[in-house]
């Protein structure tokens, strides 16, 4: 636990700290989480087609037809977990074609180049992507299930308690 000493010189600390002031430093603050993509919410606008996923996240939202606010949130974060699935599928692409020394200068390439740069540590690039892939799979899966679970939820609540005995 902290004492009241140092809770105090971390106010004083706090009130110096501006964070960045020039142009260049809040640019680079705000790509700060952004590395290769894969963690990344929204779409990458260097390197990305803002219309290019609105267009996927509106097919998405077609394929749910999101009933409530909160189906139509799970429908948009579905529509985020898949948008950075295609992403590392991308990536991993692209991994493979560089192995073949064939240059490419789209956008595949330029986020291969960054999941390289995170990942030079002793680590292998495609393991540390397939954990990445892993993990957007998982989410999308329980997004899935969750939204199946609430549909069901709401067609039990709507049906008749007699309906049981008008089965075929």
């Amino acid at each position: 636990m902290s004492s009241i000493r140092q809770i105090e010189a971390n106010r004083r600390n706090a009130f110096r700290s501006t964070g960045p002031t020039t142009a260049e430093g809040k640019q680079r603050s705000r790509c700060n989480a952004v590395r290769h993509g894969l963690t990344a919410e929204t779409v990458i606008a260097s390197l990305e087609d803002s219309e290019d996923y609105e267009g996927f996240e509106a097919v998405v939202i077609s394929d749910y037809n999101a009933e409530s606010a909160v189906e139509r949130e799970l429908v948009l974060r579905l529509a985020s977990v898949l948008w950075r699935l295609r992403r590392s599928t991308g990536i991993e692409t692209t991994l493979f074609d560089s192995m073949t020394g064939e240059p490419d200068l789209n956008a595949a390439k330029a986020l291969a180049d960054r999941f390289l740069r995170l990942t030079a540590l002793p680590t292998c690039p495609l393991d540390r992507l397939s954990r990445y892939e892993s993990m957007l799979w998982r989410q999308a899966r329980q997004i899935v299930f969750t939204l199946h679970s609430l549909r069901c939820h709401k067609r039990d609540r709507n049906r008749s308690p007699f309906s049981f005995l008008f089965r075929g």
